[in-house]
């Protein structure tokens, strides 16, 4: 608002009908909004819907806010880095990292089979749940791929079992 006085402008005694804020006036009388006029298009950044590092910024404050404070004296274990939007091929790549290279394969267990397809479906609908109510972009890219590495995982079980 200063710079617009700088540059001439006069400030008014009326408010902006849509956001309150003090008006001002050129030196042709069009009235302008500062708030309105130039903040509405800074607001698109901060827009998780519209900006991917503002939807992976809010993923983080969402997972720091839910997590249990340390008891004090103590430090976190360290969390593994969250994927940067443009490096992030979805949930899945990033899980596949982190469980790093697969043991050799050998004849499958029954019991290890059957307790691996419950918490994949215990996974699956978790995920299910978590993505009819979220808002937040990046956790709903996030939550697709969970569901969509859950389902492969199932189905390359069901191959092995047969």
């Amino acid at each position: 608002m200063g710079d617009y006085l700088l540059r001439g402008y006069r400030m008014l005694g009326d408010t902006c009908a849509d956001c309150g804020t003090i008006l001002l006036q050129n030196k042709q009388r069009q009235t302008y909004c500062v708030a309105c006029q130039e903040l509405d298009s800074d607001v698109d950044k901060d827009n998780p819907a519209l900006n991917a590092q503002a939807a992976l910024s809010q993923a983080r404050e969402h997972q720091l806010a839910s997590a249990p404070d340390p008891p004090s004296g103590t430090r976190p274990a360290p969390q593994p880095p969250v994927p940067r939007p443009e490096h992030c091929e979805g949930a899945a790549a990033g899980l596949q990292a982190a469980q790093g290279p697969a043991p050799p394969a050998g004849p499958p267990n029954a019991d290890v089979m059957a307790s691996t397809r419950e918490a994949l479906l215990q996974k699956l609908a978790w995920a299910s749940a978590e993505l009819g109510s979220s808002t937040s972009l990046e956790a709903s890219i996030q939550l697709c791929g969970l569901i969509r590495a859950c389902a492969e995982a199932l189905q390359s079980l069901q191959q092995l079992q047969h």
